[in-house]
């Protein structure tokens, strides 16, 4: 009895994802894509030089939500294929008509719209199929409830059965059961057919997901070169000014104390004890700029405690899920730990949220983890945004991240890292 309620609460789950999905292919796409189709087709009178990079940009976002809605929904995994724009675009009109041409050169954009071409037709038949099979069946029992009197002079079809009499209300109800029990076995699976669907449109084939990967592979190299380089210097600088510089106060602490011995002892008692307290404090030190670097909860009891170890130390309530059934290498651990640190971060920081869900788990070759808050919403990937160094992060690793933060909230960031667990 219970596997069977929840069948049927996740087949009602489903049919309502299907018709917000249904709404978003009718509406979302097919305004989109006929902005899209106008915007291009003005890029000769100079108009679409101006219009078609933040249209294109809205496209984008988007098929995004699709893909969030795809990996959070079904468990469908879409990838990103969108170039990055090089970092020396100019602002300006000049700095329009280059991102006009560069948004247009990429595969990824001609995708998006054959995709909504695709989606705001068959797709939403898939979505909305999904909803009306567990919808549907409400009219036939409504009809035997005594609906069909107002028939009785001219009759109602529910679908093949002819509606005018007690008899053919119970017919419809009958079919109402059939289709309801229908529902309940497909709705789950149409939904997920309908982002297979929008996987194969949007998804780049074998030969441009390589070349794709390639180049990605190329960017994140030079960033994690970069990063590292970077690491080191802060690394140098905090032993420099912190560590180093209480070891040689504390040096020379001791060279005093070694002249005043026998002159001064009383003084040299007081050195000694400000040597001691030098040394504790540099300890401190080492021990904190070591934890930057590898926590020591993560080295010893893995990624999941050493999340929980980070959601205790939040001033925001954090619940935290993890399903993991081994442990990731450790530099993969590592990308995740901090990835994660910086957008729960972010998130007591900026998002004014009163909670924070954290959701870890693996499965089908990747470790999957999301931080999601009821904040007021707007985070966006841009430069020297956090959530634009969690990507480049996660880069060096081929690893991607999805962004959903609409105005007034939540926000929720899906972040994916391809590795097996021991």
């Amino acid at each position: 009895m219970n596997a069977m309620r929840g069948r049927i609460g996740a087949a009602l789950l489903a049919a309502w994802r299907g018709l917000v999905v249904s709404f978003a292919a009718l509406a979302g796409s097919c305004t989109l894509f006929v902005l899209a189709l106008l915007s291009i087709s003005m890029i000769p009178l100079g108009i679409g030089l101006v219009t078609t990079p933040y249209i294109l940009e809205a496209v984008r976002k988007h098929a995004n939500q699709r893909r969030l809605l795809a990996i959070t929904w079904s468990d469908v995994r879409i990838p990103v294929p969108y170039r990055p724009f090089p970092k020396d675009v100019r602002s300006g009109f000049t700095g329009q008509v280059e991102r006009t041409t560069l948004m247009l050169k990429d595969p990824a954009t001609w995708r998006d719209m054959r995709w909504m071409a695709v989606d705001m037709t068959a797709g939403y038949t898939v979505a909305i199929l999904a909803a009306a099979l567990m919808v549907y069946p409400v009219e036939g029992f409504v009809l035997a409830a005594g609906l069909w009197r107002v028939f009785t002079d001219d009759r109602y079809w529910y679908a093949f059965v002819p509606v005018d009499s007690q008899a053919t209300g119970l017919l419809a109800a009958a079919l109402g059961v059939v289709l309801f029990a229908f529902g309940v076995l497909v709705s789950e699976r149409l939904l997920r057919a309908h982002f297979v669907l929008a996987r194969s449109v949007l998804a780049p084939t074998q030969e441009q997901e390589l070349a794709l990967r390639i180049d990605r592979l190329t960017e994140t190299r030079h960033e994690a070169v970069d990063t590292a380089a970077s690491e080191l210097r802060r690394i140098e600088r905090d032993l420099h000014d912190g560590a180093q510089a209480r070891l040689v106060a504390m040096g020379m602490n001791l060279g005093t104390v070694e002249a005043l011995i026998e002159k001064d002892p009383a003084q040299a008692k007081k050195l000694l004890a400000m040597a001691r307290e030098s040394s504790a404090e540099a300890l401190t030190e080492l021990r904190d700029l070591v934890r930057g670097i590898h926590p020591p909860v993560l080295a010893e009891r893995g990624l999941g405690d050493a999340v929980k170890a980070l959601a205790l130390r939040l001033p925001i309530p954090c619940d935290v899920d993890v399903e993991l059934g081994g442990r990731a290498e450790a530099p993969v651990e590592s990308a995740a730990y901090f990835a994660i640190s910086e957008a729960l971060t972010n998130a007591a920081k900026h998002s004014g949220a009163g909670r924070i869900w954290v959701d870890l788990r693996h499965g089908d070759g990747a470790l999957r983890f999301s931080v999601t808050d009821d904040g007021r919403g707007g985070a966006s990937v841009g430069a020297g945004s956090g959530l634009s160094g969690i990507e480049r992060r996660l880069g060096t690793f081929d690893g991607v991240m999805a962004v959903s933060s609409p105005a007034g909230g939540p926000t929720m960031v899906t972040m994916e890292i391809p590795c097996e667990l021991s």
